[in-house]
This record gives structure tokens, sequence and C-alpha cells, in this order.
């Protein structure tokens, strides 16, 4: 970091299945946050910018009539809680926590995503990709009735270079989401209609959240899901929009660019 201006931490372990412990997902996110921050601190580094997540804000106010902003603080003993978002609420608060005892100089800015989709520079699919493929294929067997919040990579990654630059975003945090929310069955009669060559195998079915929270005892990944069923995803990007003058992609735009990645790197046939 010797010379650096800026750093920004954007990694933290994340597995679509669940951990055995959820430790394996806590203890790299919040040990390597500090140690991210120890050393921009140590290199005369001006800012950091760490990329939290929606997680970390949202995920314990349940009433979709109240708008979220980035006042609002995910508790990390919220019954349910994934062991992701357990991890990201508390290396977001441990960086909080540093700057203030022993930051000296060091600014921080945080970035905190909702659903990342978009295009993909490779092969190499992050989750948000798995999920859909999993839908798309056939897999999925029904489709639960999963709202997400979504956000187009590219956005995400200028809202951290204006959080990097701008002045005005020390000390603050960003909700990085497109505007409004869609449900899994919204997305599947998106690409219904644009993209009909893609969900041949897609199933027709929706299942109910009690089924998913009771398959949540016996399959890895409906207990993954389970914790986001019910979430309110009424949140509000117009800090990002008013301060650093940031102007996202829809969330259509993200959701179609991310399945014609699937298409173009092989992860779906088209039939």
């Amino acid at each position: 970091m010797s010379g650096c201006d800026y750093v920004l931490h954007i990694a933290s372990p994340i597995h679509l299945q669940l951990p055995k412990d959820e430790n394996e997902m806590i203890v790299p996110a919040v040990e390597g946050t500090l140690r991210v921050l120890k050393a921009a601190r140590n290199a005369g580094v001006k800012r950091v910018v760490m990329t939290s997540n929606f997680g970390a804000v949202g995920y314990s106010h349940k009433d979709p009539s109240k708008l979220i902003t980035e006042e609002n603080w995910t508790d990390p003993n919220e019954k349910g809680l994934s062991a992701y978002n357990k991890s990201k609420v508390l290396a977001e608060r441990a960086a909080w926590d540093f700057i203030d005892r022993e930051g000296g100089a060091l600014e921080l800015a945080v970035v905190n995503p909702m659903g990342i989709f978009g295009p993909s520079l490779g092969p190499d699919l992050s989750s948000g990709f798995e999920l859909l493929r999993k839908m798309l294929d056939g897999s999925m067997k029904a489709i639960p009735n999963l709202t997400l919040g979504i956000v187009d990579v590219r956005d995400v990654a200028d809202l951290h270079i204006r959080a990097m630059t701008h002045p005005e975003a020390n000390g603050q945090r960003f909700l990085a989401l497109a505007g409004g929310a869609l449900s899994l069955p919204e997305i599947a009669e998106l690409l219904k209609e644009k993209m009909p060559e893609v969900t041949r195998k897609m199933s027709a079915r929706k299942a109910p959240d009690w089924l998913i929270r009771f398959a949540g005892w016996f399959n890895p990944q409906a207990r993954a899901i389970a914790p986001m069923l019910g979430v309110n995803r009424n949140a509000s990007n117009q800090k990002a929009r008013t301060m650093l003058g940031w102007q996202p992609r829809t969330n259509e735009e993200a959701i179609l660019a991310t399945v014609e990645c699937l298409v173009k790197y092989g992860a779906i046939e088209i039939n």
C-alpha cells in the first residue's frame, strides 16, 4: 500500500451453501478487514472504501412500509441470519470501530450493495449467477417467492470510485440498488418475455414460503434461501444519487446482462 492514496477492500468469503461452522466466514471477514485497515493506516493511505452489503443494513427490518436507509443496521443476533450476512455486519462494525478508536487520519467509506448482477468478466461466475442458472436449467424444481433488491455490477464499481474520490464520502455508507425490487417469479416472467429461448427448462411452479422453510431442514440450498424470505427490500438509493451523483441502471438491464453472460460462457444451454 506504500504510495497509495486509496485502497478498495472488496473481498469476503461467500459460499452458496452454508458452512458447517459460521466462523469459516465470520473470522476471515472481520480479521481480514482489520488487517487491511491497519496496513492502510500504517502506509499513510488517505481513504479505504469497503464493500459491505445490504445484509449489514436491512435484515432486522421486516415491515415493508418502512423505508430502509444507511442509518439502519442489521442486528448480528437476528434469528435466522445467514453466516455470510452475519460476517458482513460484524466486519463493517469492526471497521467503523477501528476508525473511531485507532484509525488516525485514515478515512473510511462503505458501499452496501443489494443483489449484484450484470455482466461477468469471465467464466468464473458469482453466487448471483448460480441462483439464476439453477432457475433456468430446471434444477430449481419450483421458484420461491424470493424478493431481491438488485444492482448492476458496473454500477457497484462506479459507486466505489465515487466513494473513493468524493470529498463528502468520508465517514459515509452508501446503499447500492437500482431502485425497487424484483421477485424470482417476476424475473422468470421478464426472461420469458425478453429471452424465451433460455426459459424452456425453467419450472412453471411457484414454491410457497412454508415449503422452502420446511425443505431447509433437509436441503442446504433451501436452508440458505430461507432467511431471505420475508425480508423487507424497501430500501433507498437516494443518498448515493444526491451526494455522489450516482445513476444506476435498471433492475431489468442487470438481470438480462446476467443471463446473456450465462449463455456466453456456456453455463446454460439454448435449446
